[in-house]
């Protein structure tokens, strides 16, 4: 059997895995028509170019899938995680969290204003899904998906009405997105040891705190201005008042140590906290930074929360180029691992990349929530089909992946 054979058996037995969501033989052959379009070399930006691509005289039964037939795009996300789960699963995988923009013309599709993109560099009038991808010594792969809906979206019921939007839907912020997305997935029992993402998600402590109370760990990058202490700050007894209710929690001393930004802290770190270290592959090679770290205290509330790390990544080139991250790693937990699981953000960049080139992500022109849904479900389901062939085809050939943690 040749590789061509055994790839279209494996999709048909991947496409066979979500038979049982499409109640009629039309919508689950479309669907498998969908994805070969999506990984086509010419994806198209239309369900006429799908269609094209995949021999259909028309797109009508493309449009169906997408617009009509009945069919769950979450349960459909569910079936992927258990695939991912057999064919990716590692105990000391990184979810990652990041978003992607999708510039659009016009007002009409769902979720669509001018704000800022990721993608474009700049604001622009885009639509944003967050994204939860799964890193593993397997491979990396989407494990979920949310359209961002902006408070102006939330607040206009005829846009609303007009994009199908379910009335379940409230405003969320990108870290809240990004919770839901690892709360279900660790349900699912998606095995999981590490989070890691940018600042977006990294400056939500409510983010950080989920995270910590499902006894995972996370390294998440952090603004400059972002505030520790250095030591457990010392609380007393209140001083009570004359009169009205006692006062009981305990406040910090009058010569507690203050909060210092993690810039400030960082800069005062002597030459021997940095170490040299090639953590990541990048296009060109090996991705070098000086690392640094340090056990700090975060503040919640503006009073002492969890122990911790405040970890930097400072540019060889340009030592003024810091970035800062916390981590709730136990404090015997090597600099290294702490810096392979941020260095190892760079796979969902990679998994948008992939999912935008080989399996049609952006290649869409659709208005209602949940058409979006289903077309971003329908990619991810084939870039994960990607994924588990280049694994199987890397193994065959004798490479090894690893993620050094």
């Amino acid at each position: 059997m040749t590789d061509v054979d055994q790839w279209a058996d494996d999709f048909a037995a991947f496409q066979a895995r979500f038979a049982d969501l499409f109640g009629r033989i039309e919508p689950r052959v479309q669907a498998g028509k969908y994805m070969r379009g999506l990984m086509s070399p010419s994806n198209g930006a239309s369900t006429w170019q799908i269609a094209e691509v995949v021999g259909d005289r028309i797109p009508d039964a493309m449009q169906r899938l997408l617009y009509r037939a009945d069919w769950d795009a979450d349960a459909a996300r569910d079936h992927l995680q258990e695939f991912i789960i057999e064919t990716f699963a590692d105990a000391n995988a990184v979810g990652v969290v990041d978003e992607t923009g999708f510039l659009k013309k016009g007002t009409a599709s769902v979720g669509v204003q001018r704000q800022y993109s990721g993608t474009a560099g700049r604001i622009e009038n885009c639509q944003i899904g967050v994204f939860l991808s799964y890193a593993t010594s397997h491979g990396h792969v989407f494990l979920d998906r949310r359209l961002y809906l902006p408070q102006s979206w939330c607040a206009d019921h005829e846009a609303r009405e007009r994009a199908k939007i379910p009335q379940e839907i409230t405003f969320q912020t990108k870290p809240q997105l990004a919770q839901t997305m690892l709360e279900d997935a660790w349900t699912r029992g998606v095995p999981m040891a590490w989070v890691t993402g940018d600042e977006v998600y990294g400056d939500a402590a409510a983010l950080r705190d989920s995270i910590a109370d499902h006894k995972r760990l996370y390294v998440l990058a952090v603004r400059s201005n972002t505030v520790v202490w250095l030591e457990r700050p010392d609380l007393v007894e209140p001083q009570q008042k004359r009169y009205g209710r006692p006062a009981t929690a305990l406040v910090l001393a009058a010569d507690a140590r203050p909060l210092l930004s993690v810039a400030t802290v960082v800069s005062s770190w002597p030459d021997h906290v940095w170490q040299r270290l090639s953590l990541a592959d990048g296009e060109k090679g090996p991705r070098t930074y000086d690392w640094g770290c340090q056990r700090i205290v975060e503040p919640r509330d503006s009073m002492p929360g969890p122990d911790g790390w405040l970890v930097a990544r400072r540019s060889i080139g340009d030592p003024t180029e810091i970035a800062y991250y916390l981590s709730n790693a136990p404090d015997n937990t090597p600099l290294q691992t702490m810096g392979s699981v941020a260095s190892a953000r760079y796979t969902v960049e990679q998994c948008i990349e992939e999912g935008k080139g080989d399996a049609g992500l952006d290649a869409y022109q659709i208005r209602h929530w949940p058409s979006w849904h289903r077309h971003i479900t329908l990619s991810m389901m084939a870039h994960a089909w990607l994924a588990s062939v280049r694994d199987t085809e890397a193994k065959k050939g004798g490479a090894s992946r690893s993620l050094p943690i």
